[in-house]
């Protein structure tokens, strides 16, 4: 398994346009290389006869059906509304009009 080296790290960085100190790509490139080797590893085991998964547990939805309803009386979002003017909310004026 070939390592990250430190220009290659620099070289990604210079394109990616981030400014990194000496220590940085040194730690960086050690850091990556343990990246590199990990994806390495899974994609050894990844064979044809395993299933991809994006969940290791199988997932549901939660949510309720959507199933449409009657909508709220006018009066009723109006309630706790400061003002109102012929049924719609009466907010202030924020620009000019032309």
């Amino acid at each position: 398994m070939s390592t990250l080296s430190r220009d290659e790290v620099a070289r990604v960085a210079a394109l990616a346009r981030i400014d990194l100190t000496t220590t940085e790509l040194d730690r960086l490139a050690g850091e990556l290389d343990v990246i590199v080797e990990s994806v390495a590893r899974v994609s050894e085991v990844a064979t044809p006869d395993v299933p991809a998964t994006s969940h290791p547990l199988p997932l549901t939805n939660v949510f309720r059906a959507d199933v449409p309803e009657p909508p709220l009386p006018v009066a009723d979002a109006l309630a706790g509304a400061p003002a109102t003017q012929d049924g719609k909310f009466l907010v202030p004026q924020i620009m000019e009009e032309d």
